[in-house]
């Protein structure tokens, strides 16, 4: 069937089918084929390992957003639902791993783990680096596969009741079919910028913070030093005068040596400068506004508070909202009325744009107490 005809179809009120998303065209980004993964994001292990665990502003970043969805109040819905997204694991609630697995791999995947009867029992956040998509002939995803070193477990798509097994959570990526784009790709350069100025920074700490000064030699006989004595005296100098503990000790001269103080050329200044913008990079790929994380030279928001305010507006909100209306979508067959959403009366941040609201509604006169209700989100 012509995709022509399968709109029509619809058009007409017939069930229409899948329309493939690889038929016609495929992606260079992704390669689609019967019986192999689809392909994968950029070396993901290696650069978690530079940004999360080396990096001090990327790692903080993921906390503060990963952290504050994890903590964000819900709405009342449905118990059993409730109590499967508000499941922790050694205080480490399942959102926030989701969280965290979507702001850095663009992928977050849930699987549903049922008993006997197939009635879900727990969701559990696989490692998105260890899955792969296998796409079937037309496309779409077939089912999955769950690596873990050199052993591989198939997961199908759906049960033998035609019920989902995964639940695949994904960032846009306008050039991937299957595949979502995490911010962690965008903030690699900004964070290996940003490390390998640490680098530079802790290898001038080992040399007292800088070459403070050079020892010139002006002999009176115009005699130079010979290769005995210059060996000795570097010697004596990285013994006596050289690391943090024998920062400002002073220094006796004799036999035509002179101390020339060195200070910090302007190329040198300028690298704190480039290590501070490779800073407010990282923390812009993540969502977060720098003046939350203490980084100078951002004067976007007045004060602390609107730049939280914006944290949560443009930022925890939005993935919030993605993540939890996926796993109501996931968890539709068995939960077909509930709905997850954040209860936003409770967030302390927004308080006074809630209190705004409230006060401009009641004060509209022309409204019924039941429009001023609906206006609210109250029932």
């Amino acid at each position: 069937m012509s995709f022509l005809t399968t709109i029509a179809s619809a058009f007409k009120g017939g069930a229409a089918p899948r329309v493939p998303i690889a038929r016609g065209f495929v992606s260079p980004w992704a390669t689609a084929f019967e019986g192999g993964p689809a392909h994968r994001p950029f070396d993901y292990s290696g650069a978690l390992r530079q940004a999360f665990v080396e990096n001090p502003v990327a790692q903080r970043s993921v906390r503060i957003v990963a952290e504050g969805v994890g903590s964000a109040p819900l709405a009342d819905t449905d118990p059993a639902l409730a109590k499967l997204v508000g499941a922790t694991s050694a205080g480490q609630s399942l959102l926030e791993t989701l969280a965290a697995h979507l702001l850095l791999h663009g992928n977050a995947y849930v699987q549903v783990l049922k008993d006997g009867a197939g009635t879900p029992v727990e969701l559990f956040a696989l490692r998105p680096e260890r899955v792969a998509i296998l796409p079937g002939p037309d496309g779409w995803p077939a089912s999955y596969e769950y690596r873990l070193g050199a052993r591989t477990v198939a997961i199908p798509l759906e049960d033998e009741n035609g019920w989902p097994e995964i639940v695949h959570l994904k960032s846009i990526h306008p050039g991937d079919d299957h595949y979502g784009a995490g911010c962690l790709a965008a903030a690699e350069r900004a964070v290996a910028a940003h490390n390998a100025a640490t680098e530079w920074n802790r290898a001038l700490l080992a040399n007292a913070a800088r070459p403070s000064g050079a020892l010139v030699h002006q002999p009176g006989d115009g005699m130079a030093l010979t290769g005995e004595q210059f060996e000795r005296l570097k010697g004596e100098l990285e013994r006596a005068f050289s690391g943090e503990g024998n920062a400002g000790r002073p220094m006796l001269l004799e036999g035509g040596l002179a101390w020339q103080s060195m200070a910090m050329s302007p190329a040198d200044m300028d690298f704190a400068t480039l290590k501070a913008a490779a800073a407010r990079d990282i923390a812009l790929a993540f969502g977060v506004p720098p003046m939350l994380l203490g980084l100078p030279g951002d004067n976007t928001y007045a004060n602390y508070r609107e730049a939280n305010r914006a944290l949560w507006r443009l930022t925890l909100l939005p993935l919030a909202g993605k993540i939890l209306s996926g796993v109501a979508e996931g968890l539709g067959p068995w939960f077909p009325d509930a709905r997850l959403s954040v209860d936003l009366d409770r967030i302390p941040a927004l308080a006074e744009d809630r209190e705004k609201l409230w006060a401009q509604v009641s004060a509209a006169d022309f409204l019924t107490d039941g429009e001023k209700r609906a206006l609210l989100g109250l029932e």
